[in-house]
């Protein structure tokens, strides 16, 4: 499922922006991308996120426009004046006249400064998580709006999938009939003599491996559950998707059984349904 949240604050003179992104994914797949400073907290960074976002391909974004504050640089002036005066005598021995920046070398020297960075204050730290929690109340906002979009739409699909088994009854009622009738006609045509009692038994042998009451009444089953768990608070992605999966097999098993034109069209539609169904499951956590 995707989802955005940002938050902003300054803290200790610095502006703080926090985002998060997501897209869908069927595990946490998470990318951090924070400054420096709070580099060290990326393990419990990561825990949080685990606890809270679930699913989805996630970017965390800290920011701090004023990153330079972080670090600073401070040079050996015993040292840079040591190196400065070893190298204005070579120069001396080796080419007077030479116009080469002494000074300018010896400060590229690495051991003749150092850059000490800031250590992170744990009161920031606890401002910056505050940050993180607006920025996640955000984020969680904008997923349930998704949700209920797409809560919307399978409730539509499924409501769909149990109108069209509404139309399936009319035809089932009258399927036997119009069976009798046209192995009778089939047997008229081939101008052949058949015991009437056996004639009978037959035809409820064979009707009866045509019979699809079961496969109706779990599928309106399946579709009444569906919505049922699509309403629960919790996650129910999954579980969603297995009861797809039971939506499914009826619907073929209908189709297959039903040796009916009409009522083969109808399940046809429902299998068009169902693979949208499919499809938007993959996006509920």
């Amino acid at each position: 499922m995707t989802g955005f949240g940002r938050a902003e604050g300054s803290i200790n003179g610095k502006k703080i922006t926090v985002e998060l992104r997501s897209l869908n994914s069927k595990g946490l797949d998470l990318m951090l991308k924070l400054p420096s400073l709070y580099r060290e907290k990326e393990t419990e960074l990561r825990q949080w996120a685990n606890e809270r976002i679930v699913r989805g391909k996630v970017d965390v974004y800290i920011g701090v426009e004023e990153a330079m504050v972080e670090k600073r640089t401070s040079f050996d002036v015993a040292l840079v004046k040591q190196y400065h005066e070893e190298l204005v005598v070579v120069k001396q021995a080796v080419a007077p006249r030479s116009d080469t920046d002494l000074l300018g070398i010896v400060l590229r020297m690495p051991d003749v400064s150092r850059t000490t960075r800031d250590e992170l204050d744990e009161a920031e730290w606890a401002q910056v998580k505050q940050l993180l929690e607006e920025a996640l109340r955000s984020f969680q906002a904008f997923r349930a709006a998704e949700g209920l979009q797409l809560y919307n739409e399978l409730a539509a699909r499924v409501n769909s999938i149990s109108a069209l088994l509404a139309e399936v009854e009319p035809l089932d009622l009258a399927r036997a009939t119009r069976t009798r009738e046209r192995i009778q006609a089939k047997l008229d045509e081939l101008r052949v003599q058949v015991d009437q009692d056996r004639f009978e038994q037959e035809l409820i042998y064979y009707l009866d491996k045509m019979d699809v009451a079961e496969e109706k009444m779990r599928l309106r089953t399946h579709c009444n559950y569906f919505i049922e768990t699509a309403k629960a608070e919790d996650q129910q992605g999954r579980k969603l998707g297995f009861i797809s999966q039971e939506i499914g097999r009826e619907v073929n098993t209908l189709g297959s059984k039903a040796n009916d034109a009409g009522i083969q069209q109808l399940v046809v539609r429902m299998k068009d349904e169902l693979e949208k169904i499919k499809e938007q499951v993959l996006n509920v956590l």
